[in-house]
């Protein structure tokens, strides 16, 4: 399995506010849409009932600790679980959150894309800290968003 983390976080790491995206900046969204396009994504419950529904085109892995079904989703109630049976897999499987499920797997993580959002907000749910130490940094490219002006960076960090 090669296993990706994908997130966009403000100056302070900011995630999300109220189980909510805190920025929905057009070309972000559109970034998200083709890296996962085609791949199997895994996230937390409480991403998965924030999502308006499935993704087209992706296999949903959710993980969590209540007893539920979901109808079209894998559900795991244990990390290890989900680790035993994707280590031999040759998918590439996009994490996209939340923060709790960032911070579970991102010793297992190969690749972290991020964007990186030049501005700042209220949130009540940030990004673990990991050490970028142990990445090489790529920015992949540069953007203001034509909506809001806000500036924003996808940076791919890569597990040296």
């Amino acid at each position: 399995m090669k296993l990706n983390i994908i997130a966009a976080i403000g100056q302070n790491n900011e995630l999300g506010l109220n189980n909510q995206l805190i920025w929905h900046l057009k070309g972000d969204m559109q970034f998200f849409k083709e890296k996962t396009n085609g791949h199997t994504i895994i996230m937390g419950r409480k991403t998965f009932e924030s999502l308006p529904h499935l993704l087209s085109n992706r296999k949903h892995l959710v993980l969590t600790h209540q007893n539920i079904k979901i109808p079209n989703v894998q559900t795991y109630h244990d990390l290890n679980a989900f680790l035993n049976d994707y280590q031999n897999s040759d998918e590439e499987i996009f994490n996209i959150g939340g923060a709790s499920l960032y911070k579970a797997l991102i010793d297992y993580t190969d690749q972290i894309y991020l964007t990186e959002i030049q501005a700042q907000s209220k949130a009540d749910t940030y990004f673990p800290y990991f050490s970028k130490e142990n990445f090489i940094q790529e920015i992949l490219d540069e953007k203001i968003d034509s909506n809001t002006n806000i500036k924003y960076r996808h940076v791919l960090y890569k597990r040296r």
